[in-house]
């Protein structure tokens, strides 16, 4: 199992130094998030300022972009950082989507699933000068010129993370992904009876099993040298969980628990605005399936049980790792965990 990191929300031209720290402190890989800036563009300083961690995002919006915009900048930052992009892709929902994008949703499973198809025959014309031929139900790529087309690259095969919480996104991860980005609404429960089986029966479909996929985690971590400290992390993590709950697109994870009730009245509480009072919702039970916390034990240990018999192969804590954080504890942390993942 290996341990990455987020990074941090930085002006881009701090983004070099923080790159550079999270690699010192032993990290096997970062990641971006397409948030309040665009997710790829932090990559390319990421890139050329490390020499050992992967680079990530978790995720880009594939829908705001068309396959052929995506294969561009990622086939640059494969170049930029000599084969270590991985890239997750996400379809977002529906009205951000539609509403802010300004871009179509409808049917996201096959979509993203012909999105991906896309973007590999986009990277194979790029790498070997077939002539394009893709038609898919959604996108088509049919012309380029020399003029457009980069040419090959020494690493061409980019490993591909489509992003959900649901079987059916699951299993078009199954179908055309590389691996599989775990929201951080999840629990080993889920994963064990619901994200895998359905990862497993889409990778049937083209001869593979769910084991020949990279599953990353993002997990909740509840830290804190003292019990306040952790009090504070905790109401933190409460106040992100209910904001999840509250979203129709998480509800499966919250029925699989017994928490459907729990998810009705957090969507309630949004649509009047009592925003405030939404983390006293989140039980100490819901909590506890979804977060490890630094109070009952090491950490690497703990979230090595998490994740006991291979459930996922990378884990990202969902806060970016502080300014002003002690580092070498944060390498003692890592050490642990890859000593406690083998």
């Amino acid at each position: 199992m290996l341990i990455d990191a987020p990074m941090r929300d930085l002006p881009i031209a701090r983004v070099s130094d923080e790159a550079r720290r999270l690699e010192r402190i032993g990290f096997d890989g970062v990641w971006t998030f397409e948030t309040r800036h665009d997710p790829f563009l932090p990559l390319l300083s990421a890139a050329l300022a490390t020499e050992r961690v992967a680079i990530g995002t978790n995720i880009a919006v594939a829908f705001a972009r068309s396959p052929f915009a995506t294969a561009m900048v990622a086939w640059d930052l494969q170049k930029a950082s000599a084969g270590r992009l991985r890239l997750g892709l996400g379809t977002q929902v529906r009205a951000h989507v539609e509403r802010r994008f300004s871009m179509p949703f409808e049917h996201p499973a096959a979509r993203i699933t012909d999105y991906i198809r896309c973007l590999r025959a986009i990277w194979e014309t790029f790498q070997t000068g077939r002539k394009p031929d893709y038609e898919g139900r959604f996108y088509r790529f049919q012309l380029i010129s020399d003029f457009f087309n980069p040419g090959p690259i020494e690493h061409p095969r980019i490993p591909v993370h489509l992003a959900g919480v649901n079987p059916r996104m699951a299993r078009a991860a199954g179908e055309v992904a590389d691996g599989f980005c775990v929201h951080p609404m999840h629990s080993p429960g889920y994963l064990r009876d619901v994200v895998r089986p359905a990862i497993d029966e889409g990778a049937r479909r083209r001869g593979r099993t769910v084991r020949d996929l990279t599953l990353v985690a993002d997990v909740f971590v509840v830290r804190g040298e003292t019990e306040r400290e952790r009090a504070r992390c905790e109401r933190t993590v409460r106040t992100q969980v209910a904001f999840y709950a509250s979203t129709p697109s998480y509800r499966a994870f919250l029925e699989y628990h017994g928490h459907g009730d729990t998810a009705r009245r957090l969507s309630a509480m949004v649509r009047s605005g009592e925003v405030d009072a939404m983390p006293d919702l989140v039980s100490d039970e819901l909590l506890a399936q979804v977060a490890v916390c630094e109070a009952d034990g090491d950490l690497a240990e703990l979230i090595a049980a998490r994740y006991r018999d291979d459930l996922v192969q990378r884990v990202i804590p969902y806060e970016p790792i502080a300014e002003q954080a002690d580092e070498a504890k944060w390498q003692r942390l890592v050490e642990r965990m890859h000593g406690a993942a083998r």
